[in-house]
């Protein structure tokens, strides 16, 4: 019998930090009775770099703000997600976050994505961080409840269980920084500029920038950076260790998500329910002792047990070829 993933369910579970070995462990089995839902929209066809896809556009007033292209062939699996909003920067607005909620509702309930790039359209930004523009219309009243939305979109990002890579070809600052800091692995080009510059504004990081910049350099270091409000190129934010990958801007302003689009290749053919199980432990596991984290790896390596991908694994390995995993 396939084993369905449920994340959400093991996440919750962790998240409450069950005391005791066989907690945990019983917590992680209740998530095998999670459902799996079969993502249904509709596509029109189109090319990404030479190689097929698919483009899924999502109901809004303005739909060309956010493209979604599932690519296909060998790279079945991979989601490249666009932001366009090229006269505003990329800045978040309440229709991008509506948008960015539904493709990441999408890409939860759809069992046959691998990992998830999220990039930009507009050469040299990534994303401005929030409208300022739309931002001074709102009442002050407005102002609190919608940056709650963008905090738990931001959230929800960080909460998917494939990988996510932030490709940073340009601009990424304030909430465009605080979007990256939520995906797993951050790429930029030599040329991108990073940070978070709230305290110019008179304001502070609202969604997650105060939490996440620590845990990725160090609490000393996000200090300075959210204190003096700096912003630092690709190189720097990746001798930082505010990105995994710095590479030399090509002519079409695309080198960091052509670097992303090879990483996600090098994940696309490991097993999918192994690679969920290793996130959820690895983002579980950092926020507790060790104790507990080694209770939550064990939690999760029982998940993978039962599969048919586990067996697939050892059967390609002792007939020495590559093996055919399907997420069962």
């Amino acid at each position: 019998m396939a084993v369905q993933v449920g994340y959400r369910t093991l996440l919750q579970a962790f998240r409450v930090q069950a005391s005791g070995r066989d907690g945990v462990c019983r917590l992680a089995a209740a998530s095998s009775c999670s459902r799996q839902y079969v993502f249904s929209g509709k596509g029109s066809p189109s090319l990404l770099n030479g190689h097929g896809a698919v483009t899924r556009h999502y109901s809004s007033d303005s739909k060309e703000d956010l493209r979604v292209r599932h690519l296909d062939g060998e790279d079945a699996g991979i989601v490249v997600v666009g932001i366009n909003r090229p006269k505003a920067k990329n800045a978040i607005s309440k229709n991008l976050v509506k948008m960015m909620f539904e493709v990441v509702e999408d890409v939860k309930k759809n069992n046959k994505v691998r990992s998830v790039i999220i990039c930009s359209l507009v050469p040299g930004i990534f994303c401005a961080g929030a409208d300022l523009k739309e931002r001074a219309k709102m009442h002050q009243s407005e102002v609190g409840p919608f940056v709650s939305k963008a905090r738990a979109l931001i959230t929800e990002l960080g909460n998917l269980p494939v990988p996510t890579i932030a490709a940073i070809d340009g601009a990424a600052l304030g909430g465009g920084l605080e979007m990256a800091l939520a995906c797993d692995i951050r790429i930029t080009s030599n040329t991108a500029k990073l940070g978070l510059v709230e305290a110019k504004l008179g304001i502070i990081p609202g969604a997650g920038g105060t939490q996440r910049l620590p845990r990725v350099i160090g609490v000393s270091l996000a200090k300075e950076l959210i204190f003096a409000a700096r912003v630092v190129d690709g190189a720097e934010a990746c001798r930082l260790g505010l990105s995994s990958h710095s590479v030399e801007q090509n002519e079409s302003g695309d080198a960091a998500y052509l670097r992303a689009l090879e990483l996600a290749r090098e994940f696309n053919p490991q097993g999918p329910i192994a690679i969920r199980m290793a996130k959820l432990a690895i983002n579980q596991g950092i926020e507790v002792d060790l104790s507990t984290g080694l209770a939550i790896e064990e939690a999760c390596y029982a998940q993978v047990i039962p599969t048919k991908d586990r067996l697939e694994g050892l059967s390609a390995f002792k007939e020495k070829r590559r093996p055919h995993f399907k997420g069962e």
